[in-house]
């Protein structure tokens, strides 16, 4: 591969493009570019021409591979790429390999620029190799000489996440990779989970909570002695797995039995029977999720950390776990809270070998994130507990500020509003600056399989909910433009119960109102892994907010 990247006149440092859905053509392009002194440059499949513009522009792509004509006008077929190599002499590739060292860059990671434009983070050799021994010994994984990990790949690659487990990871320890269909986040990833049965499983939080609902449904199409074995099941479950956070081994008797009854169909309905390790990253994941999967027995290790620190920095696995906690952080690695308050909560700060070397072209944005010392500020507020569990609490930069000044972190409020309200899809809170806070809410429905569109048509967990209120409602449509009293009273009522909750009368809900159609990747609300970008839906939802301020 890297004699076809020196044919087309790869310069050093130059950047390898790849823009496509994740496969074994990714991978070596990944691998060939950095072996032929290049950066590999992950480009979202979801971006729009603009942002691959930007990116093409600023990371001073020699070459740009492609998927499909959909992506990019086809510029050269894979096959022909292929042969280009074949006069290139060793000796001069064997020079390059040789002249490389480990403090110099390797892979070029582009943020979502949910703040203004991408920026670029430079990853070293090291932080690369490093990283993938050290969250390989974190999470507990087996070498290929003994027992060889299976993973599937489906979170997009130019995420450090997916890249930092599928690809550099997955061989260092010798696992085995397979790669899932385009569509899988539009509902083909269970059927490759159930065919691959893999060994370790990363999701981003809106893929466990379409797990969760899934689930749910199946249940609800179940007898009525089913749904009480699950109900019990899921009772013991939550029980016996709490007491194994707290180091308790006793197993009770009868724990077998929904072992088999319920937990091992529920693994095998998921595909994730042979699964014995449970991840999540990129976002915080809710709690009644959390709990929800914790009770069928499949703990979730939260894993923390940012692209800048080459992925994780803080682990959760089978032996260190804690509900709600993101684990310690990996061995090697140095922690530090910033400015600590009389709570311990403080800034996150990193210090090691994981930590990037800075933005390409980017010295102040640089010198912003980096202190004298070489300390990373994560711009996330978290504390530790007494067994050097690390727990983050919110993001600065999320924090909503009122008008009369109180700081308000918008992740817990949100969080609880869906817990209360399952017909709730996406809940925002906004309110910056504002005299009372409102919130935005899109209700849970179904998605086109062909382009991951949300569709007008409820979900079946959304039509539920409306007919045991007594609504007929089908659509978003139906509840919105004639604003169903049954579902709107039903939502007040869930806004009521979090607001009883709110620890000051400045951080209750005032208004809200519900959008016409759910979130997604492509209508620009979600980050590539389906993360919130709250600047973009403020931005969006512009005229639906001023209307709750008149």
């Amino acid at each position: 591969m890297h004699r076809r990247m020196e044919k087309l006149g790869l310069q050093r440092f130059h950047g390898v493009g790849i823009l496509g859905f994740n496969s074994i053509e990714w991978v070596i392009g990944a691998i060939g570019a950095i072996l032929a002194g290049g950066l590999c440059v992950g480009i979202y499949a979801t971006n729009s021409a603009e942002a691959c513009q930007f990116v093409i522009r600023h990371a001073r792509l020699n070459i740009l591979l492609v998927e499909n004509d959909q992506q990019l006008q086809k510029i050269l077929s894979w096959h022909d790429f292929m042969e280009l190599g074949n006069a290139i002499p060793n000796v001069q590739l064997d020079r390059i390999i040789l002249s490389q060292k480990a403090n110099q860059c390797a892979v070029l990671i582009y943020t979502s620029g949910t703040t203004g434009d991408p920026k670029g983070v430079m990853l070293s050799h090291d932080n690369i190799t490093w990283t993938a021994g050290a969250m390989g010994r974190e999470m507990e994984l087996s070498y290929a000489s003994g027992n060889q990990e299976i993973i599937v790949s489906y979170l997009p690659l130019s995420h450090i996440a997916a890249q930092m487990l599928d690809v550099w990871m997955s061989m260092k320890i010798g696992a085995l990779t397979f790669f899932a269909q385009p569509d899988a986040l539009r509902g083909t990833l269970v059927y490759t989970l159930q065919e691959v049965k893999p060994t370790i499983f990363l999701g981003v939080p809106c893929v466990w909570e379409k797990m969760q609902e899934n689930i749910k449904e199946n249940v609800s199409r179940s007898s009525s002695l089913r749904k009480k074995a699950f109900t019990w099941a899921k009772m013991l479950g939550l029980k016996t797995n709490t007491k194994r956070m707290l180091g308790k081994q006793d197993i009770p008797i009868n724990y077998r039995m929904a072992k088999a009854l319920v937990f091992t169909k529920v693994r095998t309905f998921l595909g994730l029977d042979n699964c014995h390790s449970f991840f999540s990253g990129a976002a915080p994941l809710p709690q009644d999720v959390s709990e929800f999967f914790l009770s069928l027995d499949i703990p979730i290790g939260e894993i923390y950390g940012m692209t800048e620190s080459t992925g994780p920095h803080s682990v959760s696995s089978k032996n260190v776990y804690k509900v709600l906690s993101c684990g310690k952080v990996m061995s090697g690695c140095k922690n530090m809270l910033y400015q600590q308050n009389k709570d311990g909560m403080g800034e996150i700060c990193m210090w090691g070998r994981h930590i990037f070397m800075g933005y390409l072209d980017r010295e102040d944005d640089t010198l912003e994130m980096l202190d004298d010392d070489g300390w990373l500020h994560s711009g996330d507020m978290g504390r530790m507990d007494n067994q050097d569990f690390l727990y983050i609490a919110n993001r600065i930069k999320e924090m909503l500020v009122t008008a009369g000044g109180e700081n308000v972190s918008p992740i817990p409020i949100e969080t609880l509003v869906k817990e209360k309200l399952p017909i709730v899809s996406n809940a925002v809170l906004v309110g910056n600056k504002a005299k009372f806070l409102s919130m935005l809410l899109t209700l849970k429905c179904e998605t086109d399989q062909r382009n991951g569109e949300p569709l007008d048509k409820l979900s079946l967990e959304a039509i539920n909910f409306c007919r045991a209120l007594g609504s007929s409602a089908a659509t978003v449509s139906d509840i919105v433009k004639l604003r169903d009293p049954l579902v709107y009273t039903a939502i007040q009522c869930g806004i009521d119960m979090v607001n009883q909750e709110a620890i000051s009368d400045a951080q209750r809900i005032r208004k809200w109102i519900i959008l016409e159609k759910d979130f997604s990747i492509q209508g620009g609300e979600l980050g590539p892994t389906s993360k919130l970008r709250r600047r973009i839906i403020i931005k969006k939802y512009r005229t639906q907010i001023d209307t709750m301020y008149l």
